[in-house]
């Protein structure tokens, strides 16, 4: 199974593809990472909604295709509630309706790069909606880089209960939880660095260590020295390499 990634030219997003020679189901987890993804499986177009915990595929594909949103932005894309599908992945056409569904998923199936295809339907939502929300991009900024939420609302103008308001349409769960989540995201990208634990831990954020293991059991599955393990390649012989180790990534 390979997975590879690349930058998409809609702003702040990722294309990414998953390949088998034949359909299986991976025994990988997938980590919070605070987007939702448009993803074309084996010509089927689901949505998956922000995550707040790991989880594992339960459907064989031999080929997905998918394009992760900048956070905040596939409501306004895809026309999509955010909150509605948190932790959830769901067909396309229970959004939609079959019909636009399958005339989407029957372009994409159609394109030499489904990837590619993605990010054009994208690119054309955008040319119709506009830019993104200015506030959205700033509360994603300010919780990334470890403010406090009602530090954040003030500096924004917003007012703690107008940013949960704005939270929940836009990434599908409230600013807490989305704060919590971009600091698991800080402390894996320092584990992945081949920093130590206790120092991915004072380094993001996290109180000791004893409090980014807590939080990377409850968010990942998984524990800080595993995935620094799985992400370095240290992996046992003949168990599944990591399928990458980034944003929405998988990990063994």
């Amino acid at each position: 199974m390979v997975y590879e990634e690349r930058p998409a030219r809609l702003d702040g997003a990722v294309l990414w593809t998953r390949t088998a020679p034949a359909p299986v189901v991976s025994d990988a987890l997938v980590v919070p990472d605070r987007c939702m993804d448009l993803i074309w499986a084996d010509g089927r177009l689901l949505v998956a909604g922000a995550d707040t915990r790991a989880h594992r595929s339960a459907e064989a594909v031999a080929r997905y295709a998918g394009l992760r949103f900048a956070p905040g932005d596939a409501p306004r894309l895809l026309g999509v509630p955010a909150a509605e599908l948190r932790d959830r992945r769901v067909d396309l056409a229970d959004l939609w309706g079959a019909g636009p569904a399958r005339r989407l998923a029957g372009r994409i199936g159609a394109a030499p790069d489904q990837a590619a295809a993605l990010e054009a339907y994208a690119l054309r939502g955008a040319a119709r909606t506009g830019p993104a929300d200015p506030l959205v991009r700033a509360v994603t900024a300010r919780l990334g880089a470890g403010r406090p939420v009602a530090e954040t609302a003030d500096a924004l103008g917003l007012g703690v209960r107008r940013l949960h308001r704005l939270s929940l349409a836009a990434f599908g769960y409230g600013p807490s939880v989305l704060a919590r989540v971009l600091r698991l995201q800080r402390a894996l990208a320092l584990l992945r660095a081949g920093l130590p634990p206790a120092e991915a831990a004072a380094r993001a954020g996290y109180t000791d260590q004893a409090h980014l293991t807590r939080d990377t059991r409850a968010l990942a599955g998984t524990t800080p020295g595993a995935y620094a393990r799985v992400a370095a390649g240290q992996v046992p012989p003949g168990a599944p390499a990591p399928a990458g180790t980034s944003a929405k990534s998988e990990i063994p």
